[in-house]
């Protein structure tokens, strides 16, 4: 970085912010003098986040938006960028499954990669188009502790966190030169409506609200990786480092997601 102050940011874009980690960090950001723009896929629980926010003084924009359609995609984040410029943009956006319904299909795992890995592509290349010529801006990126190592109940999803975590693990320094932060999230369990439909125990499993302060600070320390909870990231360090033949006998031991 060339040694601008950082200033907190005040212009705010969520993806996925209807429900989960996106509604929590939605509602860890909103306060007065800040304008968030928020998209989701349902309708009624995105209104109901953006009201929430607006309660607690923000100014919110919120629409209903697929992020797996590049186009419009491309245009709603300029068109929030012209209202105020964006500082900070959270490409959070995703979806969960596993080879719990009895294995994973070829359409599962297109659609789990469109979302988790086009979406964060559709979001994070607008949000760049428009941030650096100014040379300012923040880019925040969901990745997961799944995506430390493929585990056999949920492939495509580990392998769509795999990849926008070192995505964004390069863009960090390839960005650096254009003073644009890039920061990958990688959570463990939270309780969300994501894992609300997981049937086996979720060690250190933690509050959405607990999570988005994290992440929240996080994020104002300009820290490459986010992962939490520190027991849950080590393990999944460790899971990476770990022979195939170990691995192989642990995965079988695992439970199937749903």
């Amino acid at each position: 970085m060339n040694g601008k102050p950082w200033r907190p940011p005040a212009s705010i874009l969520i993806t996925g912010a209807s429900s989960g980690l996106g509604e929590a960090l939605a509602l860890a950001y909103a306060r007065q003098d800040v304008t968030l723009f928020l998209s989701g896929r349902d309708r009624q629980r995105l209104y109901a986040v953006a009201d929430s926010c607006r309660a607690k003084g923000a100014e919110v924009h919120a629409l209903v938006i697929n992020v797996t359609q590049a186009v419009p995609m491309a245009t709603w984040i300029k068109e929030c960028d012209s209202i105020r410029p964006l500082d900070l943009v959270v490409a959070n956006a995703g979806i969960s499954a596993g080879t719990g319904g009895g294995g994973e299909s070829e359409d599962q795992t297109r659609a789990i990669f469109a979302t988790n890995l086009d979406g964060v592509l559709n979001t994070v290349f607008p949000a760049l188009s428009v941030m650096r010529p100014r040379r300012h801006g923040q880019i925040a990126i969901m990745a997961s502790l799944a995506g430390f190592r493929g585990l056999p109940g949920a492939p495509a999803y580990c392998a769509s966190k795999a990849a926008v975590k070192t995505w964004g693990e390069g863009l960090r320094g390839h960005l650096r030169p254009d003073d644009i932060r890039v920061s990958v999230i990688c959570p463990g369990f939270v309780t969300t409506r994501m894992t609300a439909v997981n049937r086996f125990k979720m060690p250190f499993l933690m509050d959405a609200e607990s999570a988005a302060r994290i992440m929240v600070k996080g994020l104002a320390q300009n820290r490459g990786r986010i992962a939490f909870p520190w027991p849950m990231a080590f393990g999944a360090w460790l899971t990476a480092a770990l022979p195939d033949r170990l691995m192989d006998a642990i995965g079988r031991r695992m439970p199937d997601k749903d």
